[in-house]
């Protein structure tokens, strides 16, 4: 006796509905229309007999027993991508922030594609969370600040060296050279995304006491460390995204950098760790990042 057919695309619908909590997320990530999602979570109710969401008058939320099945098909979607990952493996996709991107990785780029010419990767900006599957990512570069997801081959590259930043005449207009000085005679400057930077770097060189705050916060890290480059203030940052302006000429750091808090960290999608291109890009992610393939 043949098995009844799964109904694949109302599943699909449904766990794209109870992930996002809204029918009209799920169309957008679904490329469809929120009607046709709609009547396809209709549908598995009608077939079951039971209904799946609550719906809700801004949003819906899964029934005990649909948040069960939706756990499920999520684990089951995930697996059948990484296996047709596997036997039809696409371009790779490098995930960092747009401050690694566009400060460290991008102006290392071209030696890559020099050496591996048959690689093709793609890179996104991403800064939080990874789903490799959802988000077809095959690599990622992270602060630990971030979790990583439990199918993450996580390796700690570096830890971060942390140490303020300005531009060689706001420097010599000011003399800093002691940590008391730069927090008496400076303008500090903060990014959102990092606001206990300045604490964290007191602590970590034996001054938790010094009461050093940002006086002025920027969107995002490539931004502050701009606006210390234009002679606006001093920024904290880590060493890695300023090494390339500093030896240019285009800042100093007064009082050097010193071991931070925080490690940089390379996660890799564990159902891709054996395709050679994954592994060619990540010993040269290492290679340029700590000096070691």
């Amino acid at each position: 006796m043949s098995k009844p057919r799964l109904p694949l695309n109302a599943l699909r619908a449904f766990e794209a509905v109870a992930r996002l909590g809204s029918m009209s997320a799920a169309a957008f990530e679904l490329g469809v229309t929120h009607g046709a999602v709609s009547r396809q979570v209709r549908a598995l109710e009608d077939l079951f007999g039971l209904p799946l969401v609550e719906r809700l008058p801004r949003a819906v939320a899964p029934t005990p027993e649909g948040a069960r099945l939706a756990g499920e098909l999520a684990e089951s979607f995930a697996r059948i991508q990484a296996a047709v990952a596997q036997v039809q493996p696409g371009p790779l996709t490098l995930s960092c922030s747009a401050t690694v991107m566009m400060r460290w990785l991008i102006p290392r780029l071209e030696t890559f594609k020099r050496n591996h010419s048959g690689i093709e990767l793609r890179l996104t900006i991403s800064y939080g969370e990874v789903d490799f599957i959802r988000d077809a990512v095959s690599l990622a570069i992270r602060n630990d600040m971030v979790r990583a997801p439990p199918d993450a081959v996580v390796e700690t590259l570096i830890r971060e060296e942390i140490g303020p930043v300005c531009h060689p005449d706001y420097a010599r207009r000011l003399p800093i050279e002691s940590p008391d000085e730069l927090v008496a005679r400076a303008r500090l400057l903060g990014t959102a995304t990092r606001p206990e930077a300045w604490p964290e770097w007191t602590r970590a060189i034996g001054h938790p006491d010094l009461p050093a705050a940002a006086q002025e916060s920027f969107g995002h890290f490539y931004l502050v460390i701009q606006a210390a480059a234009c002679g606006l203030g001093v920024a904290l940052a880590p060493r890695l995204l300023v090494e390339d302006e500093i030896a240019a000429g285009h800042l100093v750091a007064p009082l050097g950098f010193t071991n931070g808090p925080h490690t940089l960290q390379l996660w890799t999608a564990a159902h891709l760790r054996h395709r050679p291109d994954l592994r060619a890009v990540a010993a040269w992610l290492r290679e340029e990042m700590t000096g070691r393939g």
